[in-house]
């Protein structure tokens, strides 16, 4: 199915995301606790066991980005399973400690070996040993335990009991190294900054590595095809494939062996392989060369790195049986009431929300994909307020504002589904609102609406109060043509993408018209079908165009800065792009609604994706998308109501996006969007 129209022959099915809230974690910590129940595992390479293989325990630093992890292994005696420290200087697990497997690959923890603190997120990193043909440095492994208890113990997702086993192999690795890729830049440096949305996002991207493997099964040679809460579907054949890859090296004699040094070649740290101009750091190890697949999923080489593996016996399947595009892993969720759905969002728990125009409903997912409305079987209805529900945004406080297209109204939703507009019997209405169709959130509170059918936009205030035209009506001053969407700037200036008038016009916080000296509305011959808009955290719009299928982006003046201020960018896939979200490396991402793939640019605008762009996951007519606090990409699927999740395929992004908005604001539209929490 391919879409065209939505709800009127003229209007196009579009989204564009918004929201807000932050807030800092203080510095005091709990007393460190040391574990009561044991720990046991093996650890396996190509299900082979890896002996004499050194196994740290690491908890995410949380005190800045780049940080190394923290050691949480202690100087034990213990006869049967000592703890010996890393005495090699140019190591970068120097003066940690460690255990050493055994004849079998097992290993052992028992009460006092360790000391966590409750609320830490902890992984288990390997390193070295032989796994059959002699000693390997390279073997890396990973395996995600999850949020330390206050019994030391560890829980891999809210709701599971605490593991008693972990079985560590090549896919457990991959699933730890994309879950937590938006937080770490090597197998010992995995961190986040020290505010609460950070720790959000964190304990999240490592709950999520729950969805892709289960290491609690001594028995589990193969990848999850479903998620733990069944409305999920996994890429099983691409993480197995992704584990053979792995597997090809471990299996080996060690770095220097062909399958070890082509994938460290051509998977270098920034994706630009050895011996071509701007080459990256390659890695010493396959964990590390897993999170470098995780962070550089297309511009690594790709089909060479798929065929490390060869002709051989593999020893994970089922796996691909050729070579993909790019190295993502996406998941689709369905259920939840998802019918036609359009917009959506997060929140600062990580929460996804989507608007169901032909359900009159909106659908929560937990950061995990898991159905959390409708008493996780359904949809929110709010009590049969909405009507086509178009776009969403969330506030400083969590609440959900949907900008209802043919109710001519705005619904007001608690984060746990309570009606709160119009004191809980309604939707707001009035400000001249006419067929709402975006929806953005300011940093003082209040709601923005681009009315499409009056070609006006309408502001209400944090409680429904109507604050445009003196609260008479809308802004409005002509220049206004079908407006799509919208986006606030750090100035609190808002954006609005003019769909039939391939133009965009700025308003001031107050609703004067800013744009084009006050003249009009901002155009270019690029603005064809304006559809979606974000603003950066430089006070830059960024533009998608449907019918050019391209990307424009305007300076906070409005001057064009694309394509060196010649036009804009158009390379990257394009087919009908429909919306756009910023991630925390200030890249823009784009669904394209006609080829049912996802596009990527860096800051400059180049192609991060590649002329394919990314696929998976269900894609069908994708039309909207959001980034969270754990770098996920988050679509929704207007033809086969679902939603796709891009595992840490992103940089990690303040949530919602009002969140990053100044309290002040500045004189260039400067701010904290499209930054890391």
């Amino acid at each position: 199915m391919r879409l065209t129209c939505f709800l009127a022959a003229s209007l196009p099915l579009c989204i564009f995301l918004s929201g807000c809230s932050a807030a800092f974690i203080g510095s005091a910590t709990p007393s460190p606790q040391t574990n009561i129940a044991p720990l046991a595992g093996k650890v396996h390479g190509g299900r082979q066991p890896i002996s004499g293989a050194e196994i740290f325990m690491f908890a995410a630093d949380q005190t800045a980005y780049g940080h190394a992890s923290d050691s949480l292994i202690l100087s034990d005696p213990d006869a049967t399973y000592p703890s010996t420290q890393d005495t090699n200087a140019s190591d970068p697990t120097y003066g940690d400690y460690y255990l050493t497997t055994d004849a079998n690959g097992g290993f052992y923890f028992d009460a006092g070996e360790y000391s966590c603190t409750a609320g830490q997120q902890v992984y288990l990193y390997s390193l070295g040993g032989d796994p059959g043909d002699g000693t390997n440095s390279a073997a890396g492994l990973l395996a995600v335990l999850g949020t330390c208890q206050s019994d030391g113990g560890f829980i891999p997702y809210p709701g599971a009991s605490e593991i008693s086993y972990v079985n560590m192999n090549e896919i457990s690795t991959i699933a730890a190294a994309y879950a937590f890729s938006g937080f770490a830049t090597d197998a010992v440096h995995v961190s986040s900054s020290n505010t609460s949305l950070a720790a959000t996002g964190l304990a999240n991207a490592f709950a999520n590595a729950s969805n892709l493997f289960n290491i609690t099964s001594a028995n589990n040679t193969v990848a999850l095809a479903t998620t733990p809460a069944g409305n999920g579907t996994v890429p099983q054949t691409t993480l197995d494939t992704l584990a053979n890859i792995l597997a090809s090296c471990i299996n080996t004699s060690g770095p220097s062996s062909t399958p070890c040094s082509t994938l460290f070649e051509d998977d270098t740290n920034n994706g630009i392989p050895y011996g071509t101009t701007g080459a990256g750091t390659q890695p010493t190890d396959t964990a590390t060369a897993a999170i470098n697949l995780a962070h550089h999923p297309y511009t690594a080489d790709v089909t060479t790195i798929y065929n490390i593996v060869g002709s051989t016996a593999v020893p994970y399947e089922p796996a691909l049986t050729t070579a993909p595009t790019a190295f993502t892993i996406a998941l689709k969720f369905t259920g939840g009431g998802l019918d036609l759905p359009t917009a959506i969002a997060i929140d600062a728990s990580g929460d996804a929300w989507i608007a169901n125009p032909s359900g009159n409903s909106v659908t929560k997912l937990s950061s995990s994909g898991k159905v959390l409305s409708g008493n996780g079987s359904g949809a929110y209805t709010a009590g049969g307020t909405m009507h086509e529900p178009s776009d969403i945004a969330i506030d400083a406080s969590g609440n959900v504002w949907i900008a209802n297209y043919s109710g001519n109204g705005v619904t007001k939703l608690s984060n746990s589904g309570t009606v709160l507009s119009d004191n809980g019997n309604g939707a707001y209405t009035g400000g001249s609102m006419n067929d709402p169709r975006g929806i953005a959130i300011d940093g003082s509170g209040n709601a923005w609406i681009a009315n499409y059918g009056g070609s006006s936009v309408t502001e209400l205030s944090s409680s429904g109060t109507v604050l445009s035209d003196s609260g008479n009506g809308a802004y409005s001053d002509g220049s206004e043509n079908a407006p799509i969407s919208i986006a606030i700037d750090g100035s609190g200036n808002a954006w609005v993408a003019n769909y039939a008038g391939n133009s965009v016009t700025e308003f001031s916080s107050s609703g004067t018209v800013v744009s084009d000296s006050g003249n009009g509305a901002y155009t270019s011959i690029h603005l064809n079908y304006p559809i979606g808009i974000a603003v950066d955290g430089s006070g830059d719009a960024w533009i998608v165009s449907i019918v050019g299928n391209s990307v424009s982006e305007l300076s906070n003046s409005g001057a064009l800065i694309s394509d060196s201020g010649n036009g804009a960018y158009t390379s990257g896939g394009f087919s009908n792009p429909y919306a756009i979200a910023i991630d925390g490396s200030g890249n823009s991402w784009i669904p394209n609604e006609g080829s049912d793939t996802v596009t990527e640019l860096s800051s400059s605008g180049t192609a991060l994706s590649g002329n394919d762009a990314y696929t998976g996951g269900g894609l069908d007519s994708p039309t909207s998308i959001a980034i969270d606090g754990s770098g996920n990409a988050w679509i929704s699927n207007f033809a086969n109501n679902s939603v796709t999740e891009f595992i840490g395929v992103a940089t990690p992004v303040i949530t919602p996006i009002c969140a990053g908005l100044p309290s002040t604001p500045t004189a260039n539209g400067s701010s904290n969007l499209g930054t890391k929490p």
